[in-house]
């Protein structure tokens, strides 16, 4: 079983440490260089492309992460860092759902031609990019951990 469960965690860790790193590498960068006004559509426009898509690659690997490693017969080497990116993406999920979930349904809410008056006192651009960066590492830390359990299964 272990060989069907560990390709799924390793693809599913793969993508949402992939679509996390862009997120990383081009559109946290991006959304910082605009301007409010341009800020808040952009954000919007590219939310509604990651979600589905990001949770449902999470909860994937972390569900079959957390199967391999509970599953009878799973030798201790492979169990080891299949538990360990289970914890890790369990934290990126934690991360996601308590930092940038809410940070995303906000800017989600607002009008660009209306922003609130005291939108650069409040604007959300860089706490959003810092635990992007945090849900970033703990995404690719498990796509580590995923890839070693994948050579110890060999």
């Amino acid at each position: 079983m272990t060989q069907i469960l560990l390709p799924f965690a390793l693809i599913g860790s793969g993508m949402a440490a992939g679509g996390l790193m862009i997120a990383s590498l081009g559109g946290a960068p991006l959304l910082l260089s605009l301007p409010a006004d341009r800020y808040v559509p952009v954000h919007q426009f590219l939310v509604t492309r990651f979600d589905p898509f990001m949770p449902l690659c999470m909860i994937t690997a972390l569900l079959t992460d957390a199967a391999t490693a509970v599953l009878p017969g799973t030798a201790t080497a492979v169990r080891v860092p299949v538990a360990a990116a289970a914890v890790l993406l369990l934290g990126a999920i934690v991360v996601s759902l308590v930092k940038n979930v809410p940070i995303n349904k906000w800017v989600g809410s607002l009008e660009p031609d209306t922003l609130p008056p005291d939108f650069e006192r409040i604007d959300p651009r860089v706490k959003w990019r810092n635990w992007n960066l945090v849900r970033t590492a703990l995404a690719v830390a498990a796509l580590l951990a995923n890839a070693a359990a994948a050579a110890l299964a060999l």
